[in-house]
């Protein structure tokens, strides 16, 4: 178990200035954990104790508008770190962060983290590193929305999903449901453009499973 997480810990981007010996330090400080589907790690105004470490799985970060509509900010993948913003004295705000299915994670305590970055300044570079990243990807997210189509959005959200998931056509476990709340839309909205995009013979659709057979079009219509 330690050797895993070791080989874990040094691919994580933050922590690629560690060497072998502070890496193992480290991971004696750290608990490694596995949960199902649906678990909550933090909600609003959570005043963030920990940093979270994914190791395998997916996590969304989504907020929850005073209509009851979900909208998905980001859906973290393996070498993913969240629970960051405890670091900077924030608390979650509107934040949840939720295992959308089963998940490895490691917990590294907020007076670790601390402590970390002070005896490592480099290592707070990082986490800075990875807080622009995180800001980039929600303005980019708020940008489509204002500027985009729904067709435009979604077929790119496509493309980008069966890129993540490493297929080339094909995009697998995710609802309609899931889909409209990762573009902030409608499930309704989903459904149809969806039909639409398979009239025009661009995907098939099948129980949890999209395969694209054009995504030469479908990455040419992202970008209008």
């Amino acid at each position: 178990m330690q050797s895993n997480k070791l080989n874990y810990l040094s691919n994580i981007h933050v922590f690629r200035d560690l060497s072998p010996s502070e890496l193992a330090q480290m991971d004696r400080q750290l608990t490694m954990s596995t949960c199902e589907a649906g678990k909550i790690f933090y909600m609003p105004e959570d005043t963030g104790e920990v940093l979270f470490l994914l190791k395998k799985g997916r996590v969304q970060l989504y907020r929850i508008a005073p209509n009851g509509k979900k909208l998905v900010v980001a859906t973290l993948g393996p070498g993913a770190i969240f629970g960051e913003m405890s670091l900077v004295g924030q608390g979650m705000h509107n934040t949840f962060a939720e295992a959308v299915d089963e998940c490895v994670l490691c917990v590294m305590s907020r007076s670790d983290v601390e402590r970390l970055i002070r005896e490592k300044p480099e290592v707070a570079f990082r986490f800075v590193e990875a807080l622009g990243s995180r800001l980039t990807e929600l303005e980019s997210r708020l940008e489509e929305i204002a500027f985009k189509s729904i067709p435009a959005r979604l077929a790119g959200l496509l493309v980008q999903l069966a890129e993540e998931q490493g297929h080339a056509n094909e995009v697998t476990g995710y609802t309609h449901q899931d889909l409209s709340e990762m573009l902030g839309t409608y499930r309704e909205t989903v459904t149809q453009t969806l039909n639409d995009f398979k009239a025009e013979g661009l995907i098939e659709i099948g129980r949890k499973q999209i395969r694209l057979l054009d995504v030469a079009r479908l990455r040419r219509m992202s970008m209008v």
